[in-house]
């Protein structure tokens, strides 16, 4: 027998009239569980976790790709091809035959022992004198299995390797390592060059140079801001110790370690939410100071604001909303309490600051057009208004087909895609963003999932609050956003729905 025999296994999976077009199954091979797929007359055969933190994808089948169902991450289903974030790794496909009315599935032993899939990945060329500087962003990967054979020079600010930031709020003991995206050795093989510590100051977009924070300058041909946003709070006292920012994972080391045993006070009303949730049984107590009436207001609208603050108040939570800090007062270079624009004083041990402001102040100055709120305006392609100079990420205002193609600013890990599609447009590919902004909460050890729309007028509800499971649409005309506790996989259907532009009408809802 053939040693790539002995390395392959075999098996028959189902009967060819089982498996009807446009639909999915789980089948095994031995005790491999894979995902067989027949669309448009076709078999396909994938994994069947989801390469970003392991979910089914068994559930949400639209066209050629599947959706994760927890967190929104698609596949193609005949190439096993990452589509969309917050995955970075592909799917494994399986070989396929149909032979006398009977499925048959093969699977590479060897490969079986490796969940995840990378694309294929070139390196630099030094005959190509072309150099793209990233300034945060996670696009490098997709220049090079592209085939962009220049230079790439990833930077950023902070210590660390690029990593999932959305970890930090949920498990504040978290460790650095087990969070990286990509280790250094990755960065290192496909010749991407990683510059950290490293912070731009200015950007001269007519002599296409970055000036950085050490004094040294660097020279672009093409050039991807990916700065995002910065916590920040502008009131007096906000250099004293124990007035926390969460951006690394020092800094979530350093707040779980800070709130143990003491009076917490947190001022914002998102991810700030999910900090609380994790220290009300490490902290003595706990306050959350509020600009807006409920938290997650903007997002998930008035019901399920109150719903979130419920929550936490019967677990002790103190919330201080529709107010803001006036001041934070310290003793001994520390926080003692905060006074709120209302009057009200809190004491506080340590002062958790969770205000989101976009990291765009280095662009104060160059040609690089702004909004009001100080956030990148970008074309449909993610290209600024400067030539050769793109943008994604939390720092854009970008057009959002769903919606019209209205310019809105989205803070979410998801739309990272739109980093894959600024790479593309780079390389001159002309692809448009069309994406369906997916977002996900954990509170209590709940997890609250939202595909984004833009303004409602009715709400429309199945499930309750009091049982903990609950599916909202959120409708104007027909339904633009949806929310969901415990009803999986039910916010991924409905947001493939959005992405294939199928109309879900309020008698549907």
């Amino acid at each position: 027998m053939s040693e790539k025999k002995l390395e392959e296994a075999t098996a028959v999976v189902c009967m060819e009239a089982d498996l009807k077009d446009g639909r999915m199954m789980e089948v095994d091979v031995g005790d491999h569980n894979i995902l067989l797929v027949k669309c448009e007359g076709e078999y396909s055969a994938i994994g069947n976790q989801c390469t970003h933190y392991g979910a089914p994808l068994n559930t949400v089948l639209s066209g050629n790709r599947v959706r994760c169902p927890w967190h929104g991450a698609c596949f193609n289903v005949k190439t096993g091809d990452m589509e969309e974030y917050p995955a970075m790794d592909s799917l494994r496909c399986h070989k396929v035959k149909v032979q006398d009315k009977k499925v048959y599935v093969t699977v590479n032993k060897k490969a079986l022992g490796q969940a995840t899939r990378l694309k294929k990945m070139g390196g630099r060329d030094p005959e190509i004198n072309h150099t793209v500087i990233l300034l945060g962003g996670i696009c490098a990967e997709v220049l090079r299995q592209e085939n962009y054979g220049g230079r790439i020079i990833m930077v950023t600010r902070e210590d660390i390797l690029p990593h999932d930031k959305t970890r930090l709020s949920k498990v504040m003991n978290v460790q650095r390592n087990s969070i990286l995206l990509r280790r250094m050795e990755f960065y290192q093989k496909y010749d991407i060059e990683l510059w950290l510590k490293k912070e731009a100051v200015s950007v001269d977009t007519e002599k296409k140079k970055v000036e950085f924070k050490d004094g040294t300058t660097e020279c672009y041909d093409q050039l991807l801001i990916a700065t995002g946003c910065a916590k920040g709070l502008d009131s007096p006292g906000v250099e004293l110790g124990n007035v926390l920012m969460l951006e690394t994972p020092e800094d979530a080391n350093r707040i779980h370690n800070a709130c143990i045993g003491c009076r917490t006070v947190l001022v914002g009303t998102s991810f700030v939410m999910e900090v609380a949730s994790y220290m009300i049984d490490k902290a003595s107590s706990i306050t959350i100071i509020g600009f807006s009436e409920l938290p997650y207001l903007k997002t998930l609208g008035p019901e399920i604001g109150k719903f979130t603050m419920t929550i936490l108040e019967e677990r002790g939570v103190k919330f201080y909303m529709n107010d803001s800090i006036a001041e934070i007062r310290g003793e001994k270079g520390k926080v003692k309490d905060v006074v709120l624009k209302s009057g009200t004083i809190v004491a506080a041990d340590v002062l958790v600051v969770g205000i989101i402001v976009p990291n765009s102040e280095f662009l104060q100055g160059s040609a690089i057009k702004m909004d009001s709120k100080k956030y990148v305006i970008v074309d449909k392609y993610m290209r600024t208004n400067a030539k050769d100079v793109y943008c994604c990420g939390d720092l854009t205002s970008f057009p959002l087909q769903m919606v019209k193609n209205q310019n809105v600013s989205v803070a979410h890990w998801q739309t990272a895609q739109a980093h894959r599609i600024a790479a593309l447009n780079m390389l001159g590919k002309e692809v448009t963003l069309n994406t369906v902004p997916f977002y996900w909460t954990v509170l209590l050890g709940q997890t609250i999932r939202y595909a984004y729309g833009e303004g409602y007028t009715q709400l429309v509800m199945k499930g309750s609050f009091e049982d903990m499971k609950f599916l909202a649409m959120y409708i104007d005309g027909v339904v633009v956003a949806t929310a969901g506790l415990n009803f999986e996989p039910a916010v991924s259907v409905i947001a493939e729905r959005f992405a294939a532009g199928i109309a879900i009408t309020k008698a549907e809802a």
